[in-house]
This record gives structure tokens, C-alpha cells and sequence, in this order.
């Protein structure tokens, strides 16, 4: 039985990847700073880790007699005066050198989809700047580069709740978010691929304006949507930009930028989101 290291468990993605990799009788190792953390996923988790990407000294022999590691490890709101480079890279980085230290033979790693065309925002230069080190690491790797999630479309829905909707620009951006239980069968499926990189979405892909539509219609609300002109995005970067810390800037940069591009992925899965707004519609 092949053994996996899950680092970044405790997430949304690192939940649902947890689950697969025991449902293909994987023997499962899930890093998380507390015990806690892990409470929901103990039915599916062989070993807890409990230690911090962001202290060496406190990761041990973490990988010690696994074949796999896997990470979603990454900044998502950011606390403890932490930066992107300590957690997405540096932290990563310690996952590697332990990774090296234990004859690990693959390394699975998920970054952000178009990575190439946002690496002027921190926290994808971050990512990035470990994805580097990856490559040249010698071990075997796949980088997985996915849409948002489904569960950052809950945003969407909870601004639709309010009772109108925001879009940059005309709304014809387009998009393919995706369930983390369909992502999670293609980072389970990386350990026996043999492609370095995989970019992808989820099966439906929507312009803004309709994944908008679509939750007011889970709502049962009339749509309303206001349009934000791109230079007063552009005015609104500057200033957040200028005037707050990357701690509260970073999250906001890295929204507004993708909310003005196309991020589509090859599209994957079989969860809708249509049907992912309907489930939700009553607990935002």
C-alpha cells in the first residue's frame, strides 16, 4: 500500500483530497497545526502530522516512509503577520527539503490557473518561486494549476443575498470554477500521470454575468447587477495598493485581477454549479 503525505488537510481542497487518496486505499498522513483541524477527516486518516510548513523544526521526520507528498499549502486569508513567501514558498520549501531528505518519489503541488499572466501579484509570484525550486528539485512532480473553487463562488452568493450583484467591466469574462471533489480526483489521478503541469476548470464554462444569473436564480431573486468600469478597478488597486498592508491588500488584488481576465481551464468534472448554488442557496 502506497502512503501519501496531505499537507494543507485541513482546507477546502485538502479535505476532499484526503478522501480520494483513501478511497483509492492510499494509506493516509494529513499535516495540520492542531489535532483539531482534523477532527472531521479522522474516519478517513491513517496518521496526524501535527506541526507547522512555517517551522522546520517542528516537522520531524514528516515524510518519513511516504511515497507521495501532496500540498495545497498557501496563504487563503492571511493571519499571524505571515507572508506569502513564508507560507507559499519558504513553507513549501520546508515540505520539499523533507520531501528530498526521505526519498519521496513524487511531489504533487496546486497552484492558481494562468499563473504565467499573474505573477505580478505577490501571492502568485510566491507559488511560482516554489514551483521553480520544484523543477529542479529532481523528484518527480505534478503542478496542479485549477480554477477557483466552488467555495469561493459562495461569495458570489452571499452578494447576490444582499440583493445586487457587482461585475468588472461587461461581464463577458469567462470562467469554469470547480468542485473540490472533482479537483481532487485529478491530483489523486497525478500520482500515476505523466504530465508535469495540469490546467483545469470545472465542465461548465460561464461568463460572469451568468454565474451571477445563476445564483439569483438559486435565490429565487430578480437580478440586479451593477457594472464597475475597469478604470475604477485600476483606481481601486492603486489605493489599496498604497495605503493598506499586504495582509489585507493581497487577498483583494488577487480578486480583482481575475475578475477582469478570462480563467479557463480544461474543463473537468461532474459537479454543476448550478446545482452547487441551489445546495447553498439556504445557508448563506
Amino acid at each position: 500500500m502506497e502512503k501519501v503525505l496531505v499537507a494543507g488537510a485541513s482546507g477546502y481542497l485538502g479535505h476532499f483530497v484526503v478522501k480520494e487518496f483513501k478511497k483509492r486505499n492510499y494509506r493516509v498522513r494529513a499535516l495540520a497545526r492542531s489535532a483539531a483541524k482534523l477532527e472531521n477527516l479522522k474516519h478517513y486518516i491513517d496518521e496526524e502530522y501535527i506541526g507547522q510548513v512555517t517551522d522546520p523544526s517542528s516537522l520531524g521526520k514528516l515524510c518519513h516512509g511516504s511515497d507521495i507528498v501532496f500540498s495545497a499549502v498557501g496563504i487563503t486569508r492571511q493571519r499571524d503577520n505571515l507572508t506569502y513567501m513564508d507560507v507559499d514558498y519558504q513553507g513549501n520549501m520546508n515540505l520539499l527539503e523533507q520531501a528530498k531528505l526521505s526519498g519521496v518519489s513524487r511531489f504533487i503541488y496546486v497552484s492558481v490557473l494562468n499563473a504565467e499572466k499573474l505573477m505580478h501579484l505577490k501571492m502568485v509570484a510566491a507559488k511560482q518561486a516554489f514551483v521553480k525550486e520544484l523543477k529542479q528539485s529532481g523528484i518527480e512532480y505534478t503542478v496542479i494549476y485549477p480554477n477557483g473553487f466552488f467555495a469561493d463562488m459562495l461569495e458570489i452568493l452571499k452578494m447576490a443575498k444582499k440583493g445586487r450583484g457587482y461585475l468588472i467591466g461587461d461581464g463577458n469574462y469567462r470562467g469554469n470554477p470547480i468542485h473540490g471533489a472533482d479537483l481532487a480526483e485529478i491530483c489523486a489521478d497525478a500520482v500515476t500521470s505523466n504530465e508535469q503541469e495540469v490546467h483545469v476548470g470545472g465542465p461548465d464554462i460561464l461568463t460572469q454575468t451568468e454565474i451571477l444569473e445563476l445564483a439569483f436564480q438559486a435565490l429565487g431573486s430578480k437580478s440586479k447587477i451593477i457594472h464597475i468600469p475597469l478604470w475604477f478597478r485600476n483606481v481601486i488597486l492603486s489605493l489599496i495598493r498604497t495605503f493598506t498592508s499586504q495582509k489585507i491588500y493581497g487577498p483583494v488584488e488577487f480578486f480583482l485581477t481575475v475578475m477582469a481576465m478570462d480563467m479557463v481551464g480544461t474543463p473537468y468534472g461532474k459537479h454543476r454549479l448550478k446545482e452547487f448554488f441551489e445546495e447553498k442557496a439556504t445557508l448563506v
